[in-house]
């Protein structure tokens, strides 16, 4: 008997969708079954001012296809000389719905990140003031901290002096991936939010490097001990409003994943939603996922759910998923979760 669970059509709070060549490739991908996306602003060069947002926000729809619906939600990469009146300008104008804080050096793209929190304040400031999100990737970059402990340290040292020194401001813990976070989370106000990604609620650290390192599970923030995912797990589907789903689906090449010096993240778009049901339905909690996946991010920031709707359909055979897209600069592998998945998106 065929099984369907329909929900309000999702959104992802987190989405790297490139530029150029890749941005027509992988648009599509996200498209297909989201209506909106926070857009990551680590170009380079990185989005730092309203009219490079719009000037981003138009590629995005000028390479979306016709037929397909998508609204991008765009965000300003946070930097030391960043103008607090661009961005409440950008803000006022509806074009901006976050500002994204890149610690200098923690992933991708991120070397115009934040290195002297004291030159940002009047920043966040205003965006307490104005009510515009923060949204953090949430890891140190000291040389003296173990990599797996970032997050735990950015909570400690960075995060919670920010919110303490800033009252009003609200803030995403974006693709949190330890416990430490699923607890400070929920221990704090609406205030905060956190996203939790397809991939954290699938691997652990095991996966990427146990009989072999696995490059395409490579992501940053990494994935953690077996304790921590089971917390994300039940983060996401313990019906807790303040997480939601924000993919940080990241294509990267072939070549440029399994180089030396490989790049990191992974690519979720074309199967999140699938693989998401799978997981929610394995914890008993299909009833909690049109929460995680289309009403808690809209509600954080402040939007209405989307009218349309997204069917979800789970077949007796496993459903085969492509492995890899074509793109103008090389193949994107998609990711694998390793199992076998019956769901689909009808």
């Amino acid at each position: 008997m065929t099984v369907q669970l329909t929900i309000p059509r999702p959104d992802d709070w987190h989405l790297h969708l490139r530029d150029g060549a890749m941005l027509t490739a992988v648009l599509p991908e996200t498209a297909r079954d989201f209506a909106r996306a926070i857009i990551m602003p680590n170009l380079v060069p990185p989005v730092v001012t309203g009219d490079q947002a719009a000037a981003y926000r138009d590629r995005i729809l000028a390479a979306l296809p016709d037929g397909m619906t998508f609204e991008p939600l765009m965000t300003l990469y946070l930097t030391e000389d960043t103008d607090p009146a661009d961005v409440a300008a950008a803000h006022a104008s509806g074009l901006i719905k976050a500002v994204k804080l890149y610690p200098a050096g923690a992933t991708t793209n991120s070397a115009s990140g934040v290195s002297d929190f004291d030159k940002v304040r009047g920043v966040l400031e205003t965006m307490a003031e104005i009510g515009l999100p923060l949204c953090t990737h949430g890891e140190v970059t000291d040389h003296d901290i173990d990599i797996f402990d970032r997050e735990a340290v950015f909570i400690d040292r960075v995060l919670d002096p920010i919110r303490r020194a800033t009252p009003g401001l609200r803030v995403v813990m974006e693709h949190i991936t330890t416990k430490n976070a699923a607890d400070y989370v929920t221990s704090q106000d609406q205030d905060l939010g956190a996203t939790i990604t397809t991939h954290h609620l699938i691997i652990n650290r095991n996966h990427i490097l146990a009989g072999g390192i696995k490059p395409h599970y490579y992501c940053l923030p990494l994935a953690k001990r077996e304790e921590h995912r089971l917390a994300l797990r039940a983060a996401a589907t313990s019906g807790d409003k303040r997480f939601f789903l924000g993919t940080d689906s990241a294509p990267h090449t072939d070549p440029n994943k399994l180089s030396a010096c490989g790049c990191a993240g992974c690519f979720t778009a074309p199967n999140t939603m699938p693989l998401l049901a799978h997981v929610f339905e394995e914890d008993g909690a299909l009833d909690k996922l049109a929460g995680f996946a289309s009403e808690n991010g809209p509600a954080f920031y402040r939007l209405p759910v989307n009218s349309a709707r997204l069917t979800l359909e789970k077949q007796d055979s496993p459903v085969i998923f492509p492995e890899q897209i074509s793109t103008e600069e090389g193949p994107v592998t998609v990711f694998d979760p390793g199992f076998d998945v019956f769901w689909k998106v009808a």
